[in-house]
């Protein structure tokens, strides 16, 4: 009798399986709908706006004509920003510290989270350092020691002073441990009865179960490292080696950090069109595009990785 329930199941069409759509359902269906799209409206109507302005002439902005359509149309910012060599040498840098920082904050991550999600048994000091770090979670040293120590071990004014200091994110690690403790410990046995030591493991095995998680963590991280801009003020003495976001918040908070080259008259020219305003939208919105481009790739490792450890099998 049981076997023919169970066939009967799962002979049922698609349809049949549907959540019935009452009245009740639609309306809450149109409501989540249009909820979600006014909250994509608020989020990208300011990049359109800074779009918009960048795009537009200085007459128009001056006199706060320009919403989200560009009025005047000139590309003359960006011809500006094309030949300008301080703008590029702190997207240069950025990009340099994203690549060395994400690939040092992912090993370290991987490496620090993989022992820390074994059992008491297996690795016996597994409660002592997992102590140790929660430590700093919630407790630091201050900028002034921090300072200190990036000083005194040389790298103050290199790229490396940008990546060594958060070279191992805390929450990140907690975040890949909990997912490490949800994979299946009879995988890990089988591997080890095939001889697979520890490293093998954790590569062979975990790390592809685990690309949820791993791509919400680079995604956090490469943000992170895109959008930090105090750390470049702090451990740069020279405008020279700016990341972007550093040379964005100087530009915005005052004047631009370096001297301006002397403009030809086809510059003049060209920037008759333009001012500061636009040309310092157009570099925010430059800064913020890699960003942008990057995000919908990873999105949908994002939604699964985000809830990490909320449900376990």
């Amino acid at each position: 009798m049981s076997g023919k329930i169970k066939t009967t199941q799962l002979s049922r069409t698609p349809k049949e399986n549907k959540i019935k759509s009452t009245v009740s359902r639609k309306i809450f269906s149109v409501i989540n709908a249009l909820f979600l799209t006014a909250v994509m409206v608020i989020g990208i109507s300011p990049m359109i706006h800074l779009f918009a302005v960048s795009l537009s002439t200085n007459i128009y902005v001056a006199a706060g004509q320009v919403s989200f359509w560009p009025r005047g149309l000139t590309p003359a910012a960006y011809e500006h920003l094309l030949g300008q060599a301080t703008f590029f040498r702190a997207f240069w840098v950025s990009v340099q510290r994203v690549a060395l920082g994400t690939l040092v904050n992912m090993v370290l991550v991987v490496l620090v989270a993989y022992p820390l999600s074994k059992e008491q048994r297996v690795f016996r000091a597994r409660t002592v350092y997992a102590w140790i770090f929660a430590f700093t979670m919630f407790f630091g040293g201050g900028l002034i020691p921090l300072f200190f120590v990036v000083a005194r071990t040389g790298i103050l004014d290199s790229i490396w002073a940008l990546i060594l200091p958060g070279a191992l994110n805390v929450w990140h690690m907690v975040l890949l441990l909990n997912f490490f403790r949800g994979v299946p410990k009879e995988l890990e046995e089988a591997a080890h009865i095939d001889g697979a030591g520890h490293i093998a493991t954790m590569i062979k095995i975990y790390l592809p179960l685990s690309l949820p998680a791993m791509a919400t963590i680079l995604l956090f991280t490469v943000v992170g490292h895109w959008n930090a801009w105090f750390d470049g003020m702090v451990f740069m003495s020279s405008p020279a080696g700016y990341p972007l976001s550093t040379y964005l918040a100087m530009l915005v908070m005052q004047a631009d950090p370096s001297a301006r080259a002397v403009m030809t008259a086809e510059d003049i020219m060209r920037l008759a069109a333009v001012d500061d305003r636009t040309l310092r939208v157009a570099q925010i919105f430059l800064g913020a595009l890699p960003v942008m481009l990057v995000y919908p790739f990873l999105q949908r490792y994002f939604i699964k990785g985000i809830v990490v450890g909320s449900v376990k099998g």
